[in-house]
């Protein structure tokens, strides 16, 4: 994929049939993209993709995936963000290249693990199985020729010449749904899940597969296909970090001074996500945390808006209760909170951690309390946590589940939704500074509504050039504002 200047894009769009790169609305995405964008596009696209697939998945957890609620909040979501969502659709030249470029984007992002690539292939595989399911009939014959599945739709004729074969072999079908249903002549190697159960018409070497059954064939064809891909990926990808996170950025907040110091207690219970009220919580019993707790809370913090006097007041009241002294403390822990601000070394001004970085990176070990509960606690210490915070039995069962489902932030943002008493808070949670902003929101009877939550991506797009195209890239300006955490600073992190 090349970059380049807005007109040049424009013209080499411009220089055929608009129609011809993108003949279906519907693909497996097998050929990357070989034009020019820009790399303000690049962005855009990114970002809509991901919020897309946040969509797709919180969907998926909220309502049954073949519902009609689940069809209409879809499509609606598709249209918003301007990606195909009309199969019949004629001059969707735009949506459906932003779907191809973007897809490829994501993919280089979310290549990276394990983890990372279950997520995007669920999601994709949701996403693929909505458009599938919405083809007519003449569309889906073509989209199967176009990715070479050679799954031929059987004439009228020949269904009801075997209309009483079809019937007896295919469990779940009444004899007026087979004459209703398209059934599809498929090859054997494809059909074998379905011949081993017994449960499809097989003749002169071919299975004849109802529509309600090809949809599985097809989506097991795009699931080999992008897992493989994604493999691939992963061995050249240079979008480390785009995966982390796309929204507003923390590291500057209006309110900054306006909270007080003797309010923290009272906020850590109503407004703290669960892993700074847990790292709250271990530093007011124990007072002390380790690096990778203080640097975790500290950044929150700092992104509630304590100033970076303030920061220093409430660490240093908090460790000399413990085994640090005054002096230990200003040589040994201050500078590092000064570093945070932006006051010592790189003179660089770092972001609180999104909720994927807390996710993804550096678990916590024995002794340690950062981390994001939902992902690094133990199912059962969770239970006992969620019921010593009032959490309701029904509310519990509900957020172990999507814990054991893997889906972590969604499992945070029912936690919101039950001690904020709210059925649906009507966002995607990626960030614990967006839960303390949006608690106090709720709290404050919905007053000053953060402008920045609607515009995802926007905070970045001062060093977009720089940070798209490699998040591992070594900022040069003292002013640069990054997530990562501060570097040759080892001597001054790592006393427990």
């Amino acid at each position: 994929m090349e970059f380049s200047s807005r007109a040049r894009q424009r013209h080499l769009r411009l220089a055929g049939d608009r129609r011809e790169p993108y003949p279906h609305s519907l693909q497996f995405y097998q050929d990357p993209p070989t034009e020019s964008i820009s790399l303000v596009e690049f962005e855009s696209f990114a970002v809509d993709r991901l919020r897309l697939l946040k969509i797709v998945e919180n969907l998926g957890v909220s309502y049954v995936k073949s519902g009609d609620t689940y069809k209409t909040k879809l499509q609606s979501e598709l249209r918003k963000l301007k990606f195909p969502y009309r199969a019949l659709a004629e001059d969707d030249y735009d949506a459906r290249r932003k779907d191809h470029i973007s897809h490829f984007i994501l993919r280089l992002a979310y290549c990276q693990s394990e983890e990372l690539r279950r997520w995007f292939l669920q999601q994709e595989m949701d996403l693929f199985r909505y458009r599938f399911h919405e083809l007519t009939d003449g569309l889906r014959q073509k989209f199967l020729d176009h990715v070479n599945l050679s799954f031929e739709a059987i004439s009228e004729d020949l269904k009801n010449e075997l209309a009483n074969e079809l019937y007896t072999s295919t469990p779940g079908l009444s004899m007026t749904k087979v004459k209703e249903q398209m059934f599809y002549k498929v090859g054997l190697s494809d059909a074998v899940d379905l011949f081993r159960a017994r449960r499809v018409f097989i003749k002169d070497g071919f299975a004849f597969v109802p529509v309600k059954d090809i949809d599985a064939i097809v989506l097991n064809n795009y699931r080999k296909s992008l897992s493989k891909a994604l493999a691939v990926s992963g061995k050249a990808s240079l979008l480390l970090h785009l995966h982390s996170y796309v929204g507003p950025d923390y590291s500057v907040q209006k309110n900054t001074g306006k909270i007080s110091l003797e309010h923290i207690d009272a906020l850590s219970v109503k407004s703290f996500p669960l892993c700074m009220r847990q790292l709250h919580k271990a530093l007011r019993e124990n007072h002390h945390l380790r690096h990778g707790g203080r640097m975790q809370y500290g950044l929150f913090l700092k992104g509630i808006g304590l100033t970076l006097e303030q920061a220093l007041e409430f660490w240093k009241k908090e460790f000399i209760r413990g085994k640090v002294d005054a002096d230990k403390f200003d040589k040994g822990y201050a500078y590092s909170i000064r570093h945070n601000y932006g006051k010592e070394g790189k003179r660089t001004d770092y972001t609180p951690y999104s909720c994927m970085k807390i996710i993804m990176s550096n678990p916590p070990s024995q002794g340690d309390y950062h981390g994001c509960p939902f992902r690094h606690s133990d199912p059962e210490l969770l239970k006992q946590k969620l019921q010593s915070y009032k959490v309701p039995p029904s509310g519990v069962t509900q957020i172990l589940e999507l814990v054991k489902g893997m889906h972590y932030q969604l499992a945070c943002q029912k936690y919101f939704e039950l001690t904020h008493d709210v059925d649906d808070i009507g966002f995607s949670l990626n960030h614990p500074n967006q839960y303390f902003a949006e608690s106090q929101r709720i709290l404050s009877g919905g007053r000053e509504v953060k402008k920045e939550l609607s515009h995802l991506g926007n905070s970045q797009q001062k060093n977009n050039s720089q940070e798209t195209v490699n998040s591992n890239s070594t900022r040069t300006s003292s002013n640069t504002t990054t997530d990562a955490e501060p570097e040759g600073l080892e001597a001054y992190f790592t006393e427990d």
